[in-house]
């Protein structure tokens, strides 16, 4: 009997996941030795995020050709289980930033559920989630590692404690569940075609060469996209979307919005960059992602237009934005990659000074914004922009550029039908997002209360708005991070 084949472990590597892991026990035995302080939980869990985005960023810096691998097994095989390249890297660092400030809103100026040290738990389980299923390069990893970035998020919808939530929670949960069965059968799919238990380019290739392995593949992508389709709010699989946001509180919902959606869109490409090796005869796959990206961008604006409360509003431009998202990715090509990475990591970052801006003005209609301009120039100064942004107007640059690039790489597949529901979205979207902007610089409403004007929302609008102000001025700096 042979003695076990010892796998290769770097700590320095995995730190990105780590961190959070460990701050997650840390906080829990905290509380077990310090019972009923409040306050240090989220900012220890603000605190280690930041730094593992930071290590995470380092690998963003990295050349391409030297991405950090560790999980190895010995040669011959020398497979590792964790890869991480810079965009891997880059996509890592706006989960933990995301999460972040979700746990800075979700606890601005004493708000939010009172039991800080379970929320913070959560969130720190779920950006540990997030960072891993960025770097997995095996289903079982994959698969763990994308609910694990999930299920604490439906926990922390019930947690706010009132009957809608509950049953808000309820519905985020059956979703999960269904979305998590999809995945497992796409990965079952996925395994019987290529014979590997990875996603690597040089198996699926392989696979694609034959003609009955390549029914079976292309209908495990199409399950996983499925599966995917639902943490992307992705149409037909949005429907949970709205009442889920809607009920949720607000830091919540931003994780959602955010933090979920960064880590979604890194388990895709994960599986779009083994896609990447079949070369130019992937059409069924192509169509299948372009259909889904195509109905995201027409539904999620058509009705983002007729919603009158500011976070559902919000919800509707997640649909919309998720099939910006995935619009590259029909293309199969690193570019399309890169242009998806790009894509999510500036809507998530307009998205939560969106959110820290409702914040401080309080969830509800959209009449509660009009004047915010003139009644408080640093939320409705940062609401401005996140919305020019999220529309691709100047002097939001950066949303302008990063639209300029996810059509790129459908434009030099041929996809042109996709091309022209994009550019029909842009119109629609510019729509949703002026109608919103124009009531900021409206004349002030009367008898408006104000919420949630604590320094959490206050520094997540300021840092928020300073990254977005940065990118827009120097947009190559993101497509760089990311090659």
């Amino acid at each position: 009997m042979t003695d076990p084949v010892p796998v290769g472990v770097d700590a320095v590597i995995l730190a990105p996941a780590l961190l959070p892991a460990l701050a997650a026990v840390l906080v829990l035995v905290g509380d077990a030795l310090l019972p009923g302080r409040r306050r240090w939980p989220p900012l220890l869990g603000i605190a280690v995020l930041l730094v593992a985005a930071g290590a995470a960023l380092a690998t963003g810096l990295r050349p391409a050709s030297e991405p950090l691998r560790t999980l190895c097994l010995p040669a011959p095989d020398g497979a590792c289980l964790w890869t991480a390249g810079p965009a891997t890297g880059t996509l890592q660092a706006g989960i933990l930033l995301a999460g972040a400030a979700a746990l800075a809103l979700l606890h601005d100026a004493g708000g939010g559920p009172r039991d800080t040290t379970v929320t913070t738990t959560l969130l720190l389980a779920a950006a540990t989630g997030g960072a891993g299923v960025a770097a997995s390069r095996d289903i079982g990893a994959w698969l763990v590692t994308l609910e694990l970035a999930t299920v604490p998020l439906v926990a922390l919808v019930a947690l706010r404690g009132t009957r809608t939530a509950a049953h808000g929670a309820l519905t985020l949960l059956v979703t999960s569940v269904t979305s998590f069965a999809l995945l497992v059968l796409g990965s079952a799919l996925w395994l019987t075609a290529t014979g590997d238990a990875a996603f690597a380019a040089d198996t699926v290739s392989a696979a694609w060469g034959d003609p009955e392995r390549r029914t079976v593949l292309v209908l495990a992508v199409t399950v996983l996209l499925c599966g995917l389709g639902f943490k992307l709010s992705l149409v037909p699989f949005h429907a949970w979307t709205p009442q889920a946001y809607s009920t949720a509180d607000i830091g919540t919902a931003a994780a959602l919005a955010t933090m979920s959606k960064v880590s979604a869109a890194a388990g895709l490409l994960v599986v779009a960059s083994a896609l990447t090796g079949t070369g130019p005869d992937a059409g069924r796959v192509s169509v299948v992602v372009g259909i889904v990206a195509a109905a995201s961008m027409l539904l999620g604006n058509v009705v983002a237009l007729r919603q009158d409360d500011a976070t559902r509003l919000l919800a509707w431009s997640t649909v919309a934005q998720a099939g910006w998202v995935v619009l590259p990715v029909a293309a199969l090509s690193a570019s399309g990659i890169r242009a998806s990475a790009a894509y999510v990591l500036v809507y998530a970052l307009a998205t939560m000074v969106a959110f820290a801006a409702v914040a401080r003005v309080g969830p509800g209609p959209l009449a509660r914004f009009r004047g915010l301009l003139r009644r408080d120039r640093l939320t409705g100064g940062a609401l401005a922009l996140a919305l020019l942004v999220l529309a691709g107007l100047p002097p939001g640059v950066i949303g302008l550029v990063a639209k300029v690039v996810a059509l790129g790489p459908a434009v030099d597949a041929g996809l042109w039908p996709l091309v022209v529901v994009a550019v029909v979205a842009v119109v629609l979207g510019v729509a949703v997002y002026l109608r919103w902007f124009a009531l900021l610089l409206g004349e002030p409403a009367e008898d408006v209360p104000s919420e949630g004007r604590g320094g959490g929302s206050r520094a997540v609008l300021v840092l928020g708005t300073a990254l977005l102000v940065l990118l827009s001025a120097l947009p190559a700096l993101l497509l760089d991070l990311l090659s």
